[in-house]
């Protein structure tokens, strides 16, 4: 009995004939490793940038965005848990071929692709396809990850890729392996991967009551961002709020959320952001030498940007990111 070993993810099922890898969406299928998702979203949506969240890639423009069903995490929060933690044969799906991606994204005036969602790792032929293309008309590519993969593939993607928002979900292997089924160690390597192949990097850490809001962990993982990938790979820290399998847990307080915007500047980053709380000073881009407001926001929506050729307008100092 012939047995294929998947090689996108750490996981790297080994499936004999007819069966189908932890992620459900990759299957054995006539001596071959054939996914079912090719050119077929469950959902598709323009976005605001801000949404994915990048904070430093082309503020106020939309972002087409794009998922097919399945995961190759198991979060008990997942808040698109109706899409990723189903087959595809139980959600509601578009015949989107990438050349069409492509031309939707051109005739709304998007500026990027998003592939979002659930984890378009596990979509990773249709991202790499449509990713190809889409930098043949000047359009920007985002991933939004939580960055479960092998290094190969991962390698053979960032040239396509120009932007990736990364779940950093915690620091620990153990919550990991509690509260995703997942391992830590991979998405660390392949944040350094992404971060040297030129890839923009943004971090994105929901703060869970008990389980990751620990001052002892925020600050461990702010040391680990500055030390590895440098103090201007901006950080967000998400607000949970209880749903999916973890319905039992109160919302994050604003506290705890103000705390951990207030440890990632004390350790040395530069761009610290506060997610889920709308009005919020954390939603805001500051600058890291003069301290002055260079982007305002209230949720998703930019009141000011004072960033101008990709520097602070008032000190003239630069600010990373993908401005034009």
């Amino acid at each position: 009995m012939k047995i294929i070993e998947c090689q996108l993810c750490k996981r790297k099922c080994n499936l004999i004939e007819g069966q189908r890898g932890d992620c459900r969406v990759r299957l054995h299928l006539d001596g071959k490793l054939q996914t079912l998702v090719y050119g077929n979203p469950c959902s598709v949506h323009i976005d605001p940038i801000e949404k994915k969240p990048l904070f430093h890639v082309l503020p106020a423009t939309g972002a087409f965005s794009i998922a097919t069903a399945g995961c190759n995490m198991h979060c008990k929060y997942c808040q698109n848990w109706q899409i990723s933690q189903r087959p595809p044969e139980e959600t509601h799906n578009y015949d989107l071929p990438p050349d069409r991606v492509v031309a939707e994204t051109l005739k709304a005036n998007c500026k990027s692709i998003a592939y979002t969602y659930s984890d378009p790792i596990i979509f990773y032929e249709y991202m790499y396809d449509t990713a190809e293309i889409a930098h043949k008309h000047n359009l920007l590519n985002l991933m939004i990850t939580a960055g479960f993969i092998e290094e190969k593939p991962l390698l053979d993607l960032c040239p396509h890729i120009d932007a990736a928002n990364v779940d950093l979900k915690g620091i620990t292997e153990e919550y990991y392996q509690k509260m995703c089924s997942s391992e830590l160690a991979p998405v660390l390597h392949a944040i350094e991967t992404m971060k040297k192949n030129g890839v923009w990097v943004e971090l994105t850490n929901l703060i869970i009551p008990t389980w990751n809001d620990s001052e002892k962990d925020i600050r461990t993982l702010c040391r680990w961002v500055k030390d590895t990938v440098g103090p201007d790979v901006p950080l967000h820290f998400s607000r949970f709020w209880p749903r999916h399998l973890l319905k039992n847990l109160p919302p994050t307080p604003v506290e705890t959320m103000e705390l951990a915007w207030n440890i990632a500047k004390s350790e040395g980053l530069h761009y610290a952001y506060v997610g889920n709380v709308p009005g919020h000073d954390g939603n805001s881009t500051f600058c890291p030498n003069d301290g002055k407001l260079l982007i305002k926001r209230i949720g998703y929506q930019i009141l000011e940007n004072h960033v101008v050729d990709g520097k602070c307008e008032f000190c003239k100092t630069e600010i990373l990111g993908i401005w034009s």
